[in-house]
């Protein structure tokens, strides 16, 4: 095998694999010195995904690789996140809700800015009075204007979209460059060389696909990683239970609001997710098999879709059945990064969808990737070393992050329970619990640059659940001018943004009349 990295090979379409080829190929280790990418994809894998969510680091990777926004919104069915909110998790009480936004608090210690909230609005959410963003979402507003230059706005968002659209869409942006290689089979092994790397795949149809560097999107199979390299999976059910999930897709009539976020709503065992979309909402229903059966799940399902859309069917035709029932492992590898192959998205791992890590873990690795790619074999097992240090902070630091939604719960079902019992709360979380009894979290705490979730995102999740502020810090005027510059740029946000519905509907119309007039021609 060459020693010189030339030859990158790709198992698997997707949101992964097509990121992967994209970005690689648009990546300055492309442009000095360009790279033959193979992406091989089986013809007939279905779709994990039924709806998706990102966080705002997909605007970068969508312009980075040369989408227009339009474009990608107009053919994912697209809408913007803002933020995600979390109804019924503290209690299950009426009223019972808080709000995770994409845009940070004033640049002020925390401790002053958490004063001046219980001096000056006690009774107003922590996100409301710290994020101008909360009353964004409430009234279901985009976050930017038509004529502001794509990827910028007023707030900082992210996007929801149909996956199956999504995937589509990146597969016909990739092939368009010279650089990438696709190749529809299904791979049924590999030719090892003789110091245990992956020198060729073998397929179904009798090719030999050889590679200097493998990146493994297999989905939860895990061809190349598991399979063929025997990287054991780490287990993490002891900490995030939830291992199954039910997703439908619901058709909304025209002119309905679209959700500025996604809504997660807690249930006796797990939660509800529902994004909406512009011709539909997905709804489906995370559970942990150990504490609910699918039937109990399915009927959980049916009674929201009933209370939030009265008289709404699920969609069918997508999936055959009204409901597509998910089964998944709870965990990741031991390894991501082993001799020459890079394991990318579920092969990777996977942590239930509460906060659409899943994306971003896949965004984050290639970024890790083509910021430091391995110009020859003798400096990938350093590029790997490092890679998986990093990965393995980072997936410690998602489980204690979504587990920390769970472990402020006051929730009394057997479930809600369990996940407050000591034995089942992460160390180093039940450490940082306890430190933030007397200050908030901040960077001290979340000490790399590219954090998976920041020391803001932590304090909206804990003062949004009810956790005690700490005391001794002065409710300065300076923090208490920033709260009130918040409302005020809220009131102003409300009069100059047009509602989801609204842009997206005029976004549709003209790219309507633009197919018209290119047919007409």
């Amino acid at each position: 095998m060459n020693d010189l990295v030339e030859r990158v090979v790709i198992v698997g379409g997707g949101t992964a694999g097509w990121l992967a080829a994209s970005l690689i190929a648009n990546s300055r280790r492309a442009k000095a010195a360009p790279l033959s990418i193979t992406l091989v994809e089986a013809p007939d894998v279905p779709i994990v995904g039924v709806g998706e969510g990102t966080w705002p680091t997909m605007r970068t990777t969508l312009a980075t690789i040369g989408l227009d926004e339009s474009e990608f919104l107009a053919a994912c069915d697209g809408a913007f996140k803002q933020a995600s909110r979390f109804d019924g998790w503290r209690d299950g009480s009426a009223g019972d809700s808080y709000l995770h936004p994409f845009t940070t608090p004033p640049a002020l210690p925390t401790g002053e800015l958490l004063a001046a909230w219980q001096e000056a609005s006690p009774d107003q959410p922590f996100a409301a009075a710290m994020s101008a963003q909360a009353a964004v979402c409430n009234l279901h507003l985009a976050p930017r204007q038509r004529s502001m230059p794509d990827y910028q706005g007023a707030t900082n968002y992210a996007y929801h979209f149909a996956t199956e659209k999504f995937g589509a869409l990146l597969a016909r942006h990739a092939k368009q460059s010279p650089l990438i290689t696709h190749i529809l089979d299904h791979v049924t092994g590999v030719r090892h060389a003789d110091n245990g790397d992956i020198a060729a795949l073998t397929t179904r149809s009798g090719r030999e696909i050889a590679g200097d560097l493998f990146i493994d999107c297999s989905g939860f199979k895990g061809l190349l990683i598991g399979d063929a390299l025997g990287v054991d999976w780490i287990d993490r059910s002891d900490h995030a239970f939830n291992d199954r999930a039910i997703a439908s897709q619901v058709p909304v009539p025209p002119g309905s609001p679209i959700a500025s976020q996604t809504i997660a709503t807690a249930h006796e065992a797990g939660w509800i997710w529902d994004i909406g979309l512009p011709s539909r909402r997905g709804i489906g229903c995370v559970y942990s098999s150990r504490f609910m059966d699918a039937e109990r799940a399915e009927t959980v399902l049916r009674d929201y879709i009933a209370r939030e859309l009265p008289g709404a069917v699920p969609e069918t035709k997508a999936f055959g059945v009204p409901f597509k029932h998910i089964s998944f492992r709870t965990g990741h590898r031991a390894r991501f990064w082993e001799k020459n192959c890079l394991s990318i998205g579920l092969a990777a791992g996977f942590i239930e969808p509460l906060e659409a890590s899943a994306i971003v873990l896949i965004e984050l690795s290639l970024r890790a990737l083509t910021d430091n790619f391995p110009a020859d074999r003798a400096a990938m097992d350093i590029h790997a070393g490092r890679f998986n240090k990093l990965f393995r902070y980072r997936w410690d630091r998602i489980v204690e992050f979504l587990k920390l939604h769970y472990v402020l719960s006051r929730r009394d079902e057997p479930y809600w329970r369990a996940h407050r019992d000591p034995a089942h709360i992460p160390p180093h979380l039940a450490e940082m619990l306890e430190l933030w009894r007397s200050q908030p979290p901040s960077a001290w705490d979340f000490p790399y640059v590219d954090e998976i979730f920041s020391a803001q995102s932590h304090q909206y999740i804990l003062y949004g659940m009810g956790f005690p502020a700490p005391a001794g810090w002065p409710a300065s005027d300076r923090a208490l001018a920033a709260l009130a510059e918040m409302r005020q740029r809220a009131r102003t946000l409300a009069a100059g943004l047009p509602t989801n519905r609204l842009y997206l509907d005029a976004l549709a119309d003209d790219r309507a009349a633009a197919e018209q007039k290119e047919a007409a021609e």
